[in-house]
């Protein structure tokens, strides 16, 4: 008779990890809008780190403004266009502030994927500079030299006399939060100015071909 043999302990096999079906699309879901976040904000190899703090700083400054408004939207006394209007100025101020970005981020300097005919090819320079330059000249006419001095003076910038009801002339906390959260507006143009000559200046120095 042979002898009996030891059996070799077996390995136990490894759990096999099961991906709920659910849970799935929410797990890959915030790793989208991470990686979409940091292509908008993201800034490229060259940009120094105050510029970026800058650009950071515009969404920021048109901020208090546009939350400001908001109330207005929910007043029974106006209808229902002047509450989508109140909406959309407040929208549309921090999306013109967010283009900022684009004097920092490779979308700013390469046209992104999802643009037809555009997409991977560089951004010409002028084509970012100019519209940039002329939103920070008229932004800085208007809030930063007209607005002060059409309050100084009280009246509109049009040069009319501000009603009664206007939030600066109410006083009191309206008139207290109304100069807090608008004055940031006066950075706005020349912040956008100083990105614009930053990003005329990297791009000229990109090597060509």
């Amino acid at each position: 008779m042979q002898p009996l043999r030891h059996a070799e302990p077996v390995e136990a096999a490894e759990p096999v990890e099961t991906v709920d079906p659910v849970a799935a699309p929410a797990a890959v879901r915030p790793g989208r809008l991470r990686t979409a976040w940091r292509a908008a904000h993201e800034p490229v190899a060259g940009v120094s780190r105050r510029t970026h703090l800058l650009t950071c700083a515009i969404p920021l400054a048109v901020l208090p403004s546009s939350l400001w408004r908001l109330p207005a939207a929910f007043d029974r006394g106006i209808g229902v266009g002047e509450r989508a209007y109140v909406v959309f100025l407040s929208a549309l101020s921090e999306a013109l502030a967010f283009t900022a970005f684009g004097l920092i981020a490779r979308w700013g300097e390469v046209f992104p994927h999802w643009l037809p005919f555009l997409r991977g090819r560089r951004v010409p320079p002028k084509a970012a500079v100019i519209p940039a330059a002329t939103g920070a000249a008229l932004l800085t006419v208007l809030f930063t030299l007209l607005a002060p001095v059409a309050e100084f003076r009280g009246t509109t910038i049009r040069g009319d006399d501000l009603p009664g009801d206007s939030p600066s002339e109410v006083g009191g906390w309206e008139t207290l939060s109304f100069f807090v959260c608008y004055a940031p507006l006066v950075l706005w143009g020349p912040l956008l100015a100083v990105l614009t000559v930053a990003y005329g200046k990297r791009r000229r120095a990109e090597p060509r071909g």
